[in-house]
């Protein structure tokens, strides 16, 4: 058979962050980038186009159309090397390349991020990207490069475009920039002064041939005229409206008829950010610009002082389709264009999504604010890390890293289930019917039912990070990757039949035979084998430890394995051993497909592209390669009639290619395949369906009735009115004719009135003709008369000027004789002065020549001996060079040595490679293990904090009561200090404390208890809860018994007549029912259980609100309790400073009578000690007496303060280790005191 041929039918993808990555190039053809090219849509009839892109493509930069529409330029890097292509658009015909810029011509290195045509589509102006932008003014035509200019940019991107009417007017923006190019004379001029601080442009567009919008990251617009600022403005940062209509989703609906699981709302609260002008594009009526994530406004000119005014804004629609709908509209849009007629508009988003929009055709119908619908369909917009097919349905599965799930129709190119989950999707698998599919989340594999509007997860098995899975041929088998084994399931049981153990690596693909009797593997570590899942072991292998495998196909009878791995190579392998290598040219294979006629051979490579080739493998270059995608190929298949291939990539595109022979004819099978269109519906809804159904039914028939009887009513009024109007109409026209009558008698009267001021008016007009034409020729015989005097007098004075001229010419003659006479002497004089100068400029020239040649002798001289100096030193150089070669010779020995060393040290390196790049593939797997059980250790670090957090609460409150204990303790013992008869108080008090903490004790075990009871009701709950689904179910499978019994016994009574027949079907009747009439009546035993079941429900219910109620109460008590405590500590910090207080009046009166008594001591010890019978008196007796006294009393305070001092140090030994004291007492410096008492 012939090589195949793939064309591409279908590209569902789209490339974000392209310089002008969306455009219009019809009325309703849309051309972005897609994969490693572009693909044409037609908005209106859904037929898609794709245009490749250049050999090793990887992946368009820039875009542009011409403004004819004729004419299509794509920037690329084609490998590793920029490129630039021009092609023709021809209506009803492909893309024709025209021309194609090498990278040797282009004047930069790298590729171009923006493209331009000028108005008359003969240049091209390209720019590439910062950090050294260059753009380039193309005379694309002949391949002729015009002009070039260098900009510095600090970075970030840059925009080009050229004047709507001016060939040779540029304007280029970026980080930092705004300048005008004007092309004159072979090169490109500037001709804008950039003024003020340098702005971040983001983008720009032309509004006329002289004003230039440009849109800043600061979220400003700045409108200039011929490079001057002349009005700018500031744009707010866009919050989404919080509530919208239903036409966004009866849109989507429309556009996209996909039926997707509606997910919770997102409760996080948006911040608020800068605003930044990501896009900006003009038309008839002003420019349309985007601020903010998911929103595009609309201006529009104002006749006041040339200012643009919003008018429109227009959000992109809600996903409602997503675990998160509110993100959907955090999409930054990068580009807008309009179509030809301005009827519609079309943006591109960084998450590869387009949108539309059809703008309004009159301001009647145009609304503050609008939505856009989708394009074509909701895009991956991540990696595709599975696809796979069915047999009965013409559908494809595809999961990606955007964690979604979409189910494509290949052969109307329509996507038709979609549904987002909350992991990443790393596998997926169709079951045959396509009534199933089996998805592998990074925390589970789940079994989904394809329903009519809905994924249902109808089972979930536990294998982590499942990154295969397939179904059986059959249907009836499904194989799990679980690590390195291989988990075989029932389809129907959920059972696991079988585990195939072996693998070393990681497990990369994994196929079924057709029959289901064999079943393939390939891993990392190079190991292809093939199962026997009766047995359960291997039964063939085949190793080569130098390849990491990525895919493997079978053929059609399971003899022949392809696989394709990191060596660059596709393998045949047959028999447990390799038979057959075809290179991969210097690229890695990564996908492999074969047809199930085995006459062709797929294969997908690490650039995107696809290879086609026939069976058996060819030898040499002899297949057929397509550019397709811009990352690598991950997934590939072919449909089970050979009819498309489909293949998806690491870009997040799907292309869907149609098969032929190398004649262009399709592809035939021997039978033609017939697809089944049923769908799967939950019971649930139909019901609601069905009952929805019947309430507008019902609702219509309502407002039917409600309509007759309004139009009847207003029937009757409308005759009631036309009746009225009729009347006074009637009366009207009565007498409008009467009016009319009197009109026209007046008419008559002013028409003879008229006739007769006319006639007057003709004859007074005849007399003043008559008048003004006698006036005016007096006139002009006056006229006539004073023209000759004035004649007269012209004459006489152009004689006067004639003879003042001949007197000045005169005067002038003599004048310059008188000039010419001076000037010739003073010339005289400054000949005599230059001959003299002459003179001396001639001695000085003999005096320098005199100096010059003693300066040639003396430089003679030097140069000699220089000369000589320098020989012997060129004698010394040439000796050390005869050393420096010996020694050269002696170093190239080593040198040889060492290259050799290092050729041995290459090889080494590059078998340390091959293993690194094993070791990495291990690390990224354990990686992925190690964020897995990180994901554990964090939630296991969340329970534990918040049981610390509980235990740090039961502290806190712990450490309360002991303050509230410390306050009591202190306040009795001060109690005892001051009186003896509060000790009895004191003991009542600590009696109380006491029993508060018992209570306290009490109250927390109980609390305890409360919990532990309020969880045992909890999942008693939610026990019986399970088990009132259970009998609920039961009914419903005993009522559908019921059902079918009766229409059997329906079926059985029409044989009543025949009575072998009726005994036959009674016999059926009992084998078929009696198991289930014995399930019947077990579960009316069950009916005494239930109801015993609600009774002690009831009754813990009762005593658990009786429970909760008491809690309440006790923590109001409990709360009384520690308010009144609170007060008493407060009164007894009061009574402690009041103590305080009387302590330091004590140590002022200790202190005063402590000097009066030195006083006295000194006065006694001045006067005479001797003592004399004379001086004994009663005076001296009496003050001897009072001195006594004060000692006494002096020793007496002594005594106290002693006492007091020694009850304060116990207390304050025993209350030390209690902070709060510390806080609230200060020490007492009772040292310092004794000191002075001392004293």
């Amino acid at each position: 058979m012939a090589a195949a041929v793939a064309e591409p039918a279908a590209v569902f993808g789209c490339r974000p962050r392209v310089g002008g990555g969306v455009c219009f190039v019809g009325e309703r053809e849309v051309l972005h980038a897609a994969g490693a090219g572009c693909a044409r849509l037609h908005t209106e009839h859904r037929r898609q186009a794709f245009l490749p892109g250049r050999e090793k493509s990887r992946g368009v930069q820039a875009l542009a159309v011409s403004p004819d529409r004729r004419f299509l330029a794509v920037s690329e890097t084609a490998a590793e090397e920029p490129a630039l292509t021009v092609y023709e658009l021809a209506a009803g015909q492909p893309p024709r390349r025209r021309r194609a810029l090498a990278a040797a011509e282009l004047p930069a290195r790298e590729a171009a991020v923006s493209l331009a045509f000028s108005p008359d589509c003969r240049h091209l102006a390209a720019a590439t990207g910062p950090p050294e932008v260059v753009l380039a003014y193309w005379l694309w035509d002949k391949r002729r490069l015009v002009a070039a200019a260098r900009l510095q940019a600090p970075g970030g991107g840059c925009q080009v475009s050229f004047s709507p009417q001016d060939n040779a007017r540029i304007c280029i923006t970026g980080n930092g920039y705004f300048k005008l190019f004007k092309y004159s004379e072979g090169t490109l001029k500037q001709t804008n002064l950039q003024k003020g601080k340098p702005q971040n442009y983001l983008c720009h567009a032309w509004l006329s041939e002289e004003e230039v919008i440009c849109g800043t990251d600061t979220g400003k617009l700045m409108l200039f005229d011929n490079g001057e600022l002349c009005w700018q403005t500031s744009v707010e940062y866009r919050k989404p409206p919080k509530k919208e209509g239903g036409t966004t989703t009866r849109e989507y609906e429309r556009y996209s008829e996909v039926s997707c699981e509606l997910a919770s709302e997102d409760n996080g609260s948006q911040q608020d950010f800068v605003p930044q002008i990501s896009a900006v594009a003009a038309y008839s009526k002003g420019f349309a610009c985007s601020c903010s994530p998911g929103v595009v406004l609309l201006f529009e000119k104002t006749e006041e002082k040339e200012v643009y005014k919003e008018s429109q804004e227009i959000w992109l629609p809600q996903d409602l389709f997503t675990t998160e709908p509110k993100q959907s509209r955090s999409q930054d849009i990068t580009c807008i264009c309009f179509s030809p007629s301005e009827e519609t508009m079309v943006v591109n988003t960084n998450k590869n999504q387009l949108y539309m929009f059809t703008m309004p055709s009159t301001d009647l119908l145009k609304e503050k604010s609008s939505h856009f619908a989708y394009l074509h369909f909701p895009l991956h917009s991540a990696s595709i890390t599975g696809l796979d097919i069915c047999i009965r349905r013409p559908i494809v599965a595809t999961c990606s890293l955007d964690r979604s799930v979409r189910i494509w129709n290949y052969k109307t190119n329509t996507l038709e289930l979609y549904k987002e989950f909350r992991e990443e999707a790393h596998t997926v698998s169709l079951h045959p019917t396509g009534l199933f599919c089996l998805v592998g989340f990074s925390d589970k594999l789940r079994f989904l039912s394809l329903l009519y509007e809905d994924m249902h997860v109808f089972k979930e098995f536990a294998v982590r990070k499942c990154e295969e899975c397939s179904f059986s041929n059959g249907g009836h088998l499904f194989a799990a990757v679980n690590g390195n084994v291989i988990q075989i399931y029932s389809s129907t049981t959920f059972e696991n039949t079988n585990n195939l153990k072996g693998h070393s690596g990681k497990i990369r693909a994994v196929k079924w035979s057709a029959d289901d009797a064999k079943f393939v593997s390939c891993d990392t570590h190079g190991a292809v084998y093939e199962w026997n899942l009766l047995t359960g072991k291997r039964e063939t292998e085949c190793v080569l430890k130098s390849c990491i495998y990525s895919s493997i196909a079978l053929s059609s009878d399971a003899k022949i394995i392809f696989a394709v791995g990191s060596d660059q190579t596709l393998k045949e392998i047959s028999e447990s051993s390799i038979q057959h290598e075809v290179p991969a040219f210097d690229v890695d294979y990564t996908a492999v497909a074969v047809s199930h006629s085995g006459n062709m051979v797929f294969v997908g490579t690490s650039l995107g592209t696809i290879r086609a080739m026939k069976y058996p493998l060819p030898l040499r270059r002899d297949f057929n390669e397509y550019q397709a995608h811009a990352g690598a190929v991950t997934k590939m298949s072919v449909t089970n009639d050979d009819q498309f291939l489909l293949t998806a990539s690491e870009d997040g595109s799907i292309l869907i290619w149609k098969v032929y022979d190398k004649e262009g004819g399709i592809l035939k099978r021997e039978k033609e395949v017939e697809y089944a269109e049923e769908v799967l519906i939950m019971r649930s809804d139909i019901e609601e369906k069905s009952q929805a159904m019947l309430d507008l039914q019902i609702r219509v028939k309502e407002l039917q009735t409600e309509n007759d009887y309004q139009l009847h009513l207003k029937d009757m009024n409308y005759n009631e009115k036309i009746k009225e109007l009729k009347d006074i109409f009637t009366q009207e026209i009565g007498s409008l004719k009467t009016k009319h009558q009197i009109l026209q008698a007046e008419k008559e009267k002013q028409e003879l009135q008229h006739q007769s001021q006319l006639s007057e008016l003709m004859n007074k007009q005849a007399k003043e003709m008559q008048d003004l034409e006698s006036d005016s020729n007096q006139k002009l015989l006056m006229e006539n008369e004073k023209y000759q005097e004035l004649q007269v007098k012209s004459q006489r004075m152009q004689e006067e000027y004639e003879k003042q001229l001949h007197n000045l010419e005169e005067s002038k003659s003599r004048t310059v004789e008188e000039l010419t006479v001076y000037y010739e002497e003073k010339l005289n004089e400054k000949s005599v002065l230059l001959e003299e100068a002459e003179e001396d400029i001639r001695q000085q020239l003999q005096a320098h020549e005199e100096i010059r040649k003693q300066i040639e002798e003396d430089e003679d001289q030097e140069i000699l001996d220089i000369k000589i100096k320098y020989e012997r030193r060129l004698v010394e150089e040439k000796e050390s060079n005869l050393q420096l070669k010996g020694e050269i010779g002696v170093m190239n020995k080593r040198l040889s040595s060492l290259q050799k060393e290092l050729k041995e040290r290459n090889s080494d390196i590059e078998e340390m490679k091959l293993e690194q790049q094993k070791l990495q593939d291990v690390i990224k797997s354990l990686e992925k293990d190690i964020v897995a059980l990180k994901t554990e250790i964090e939630e296991r670090a969340n329970t534990i904090q918040d049981k610390e957090k509980h235990i740090y609460d039961l502290k806190k409150k712990n450490q309360e009561l002991e303050k509230f204990k410390f306050v009591l303790d202190h306040r009795i013992e001060q109690f005892k200090k001051k009186i003896g008869s509060c000790e009895n108080d004191t003991k009542t008090m600590n009696e109380q404390i006491h029993e508060m903490e018992g209570e306290l004790e009490r109250f927390q075990k109980e609390s305890t208890h409360l919990k532990l009871n309020i969880t045992q009701l909890q999942q008693k709950l939610k026990a019986a809860d399970h088990n009132m689904h259970k009998e609920r179910q039961k009914k419903q499978n005993m009522e559908a018994l019921i059902k079918r019994f009766k229409m059997d016994l329906h079926n059985c009574v029409g044989f009543i007549q025949d009575y072998k027949k009726l005994k036959y079907g009674i016999r059926e009747l009992y084998t078929k029912y009696v198991q289930q009439l014995d399930m019947v009546e077990t579960e009316e035993v069950d009916v005494d259980l239930q109801k015993e079941y609600t009774r002690q429900r009831e009754y813990l219910e009762r005593n658990l609100a009786a429970l909760k109620k008491k809690v309440v109460k006790d923590q109001e008590v409990h709360q009384a309790a520690y308010m009144r405590i609170m007060q008493e500590n407060v009164s007894l910090i009061k009574e402690i400073n009041d103590l305080r207080q009387e302590l330091k009046v004590a140590y002022t009166q200790v202190h005063d009578l402590q000097s009066t008594l030195r006083l006295t001591k000194k006065k006694q010890a001045i006067q005479d000690p001797a003592p004399s019978s004379e001086l004994l008196s009663s005076p001296a007796v009496l003050r001897l007496n009072a001195q006594k006294e004060n000692e006494k009393i002096i020793e007496m305070q002594q005594l106290e303060i002693q006492y007091l001092r020694d009850q304060i140090r116990e207390k304050g030994q025993s209350l030390a280790v209690q902070p709060l004291l510390d806080g609230m007492l200060p020490k007492l410096n009772l040292e310092r005191s004794h000191k002075t008492q001392q004293q």
